[in-house]
C-alpha cells in the first residue's frame, strides 16, 4: 500500500462489501476493485499489522472498531461529497467519480465547512 489514500480505500470497500455480504474474503475486494491479487493481498496484510481489520481462519475480514470508525468517516465524506457535487449541478456519475478522489484528500476542517455549506447531514 503506497499510500494513505489507498489504505482508505480499502477500508471503505470493505465496508461497503459488508453491507452487501455476510462473508467478506480478499477475492471479493479483488473482484470490487479489480486490481491483482497480490496487490489486495498485501492491502490486506497491512492494513491486518495496522489493526484495522482482523482476518478469521476461513479469511473473512471484518473491521476491528479502529477500522470501522475510519471507514465510516471516508464513506460519509464519499456520500456527502457526491450529493454536493449533484447540487452544484454534476451528473451523478461524475459526481461519485470524484467524490472518491476528494473524499482522500480534503481536510477535516473544509469538509464540516462543505457539508454545513450544502446542508448535508
Amino acid at each position: 500500500m503506497r499510500t494513505h489514500e489507498s489504505q482508505e480505500m480499502y477500508l471503505e470497500t470493505i465496508l461497503l462489501l459488508r453491507s452487501r455480504k455476510a462473508n467478506v474474503r480478499s477475492v471479493d475486494v479483488v473482484e470490487e476493485l479489480g486490481y491483482a491479487k497480490s496487490s489486495v493481498s498485501r492491502a490486506v496484510n497491512l492494513l491486518h499489522k495496522s489493526g484495522l481489520i482482523e482476518i478469521d481462519g476461513n479469511g473473512d475480514i471484518t473491521l476491528t472498531p479502529a477500522g470501522q470508525k475510519k471507514a465510516e468517516d471516508i464513506y460519509a465524506k464519499h456520500r456527502v461529497f457526491t450529493e454536493a457535487f449533484i447540487k452544484m449541478g454534476a451528473p451523478e456519475a461524475l459526481a461519485e467519480e470524484d467524490a472518491c478522489r476528494v473524499e482522500h484528500v480534503v481536510s477535516d476542517e473544509l469538509f464540516e465547512i462543505i457539508k454545513n455549506y450544502f446542508s448535508i447531514r
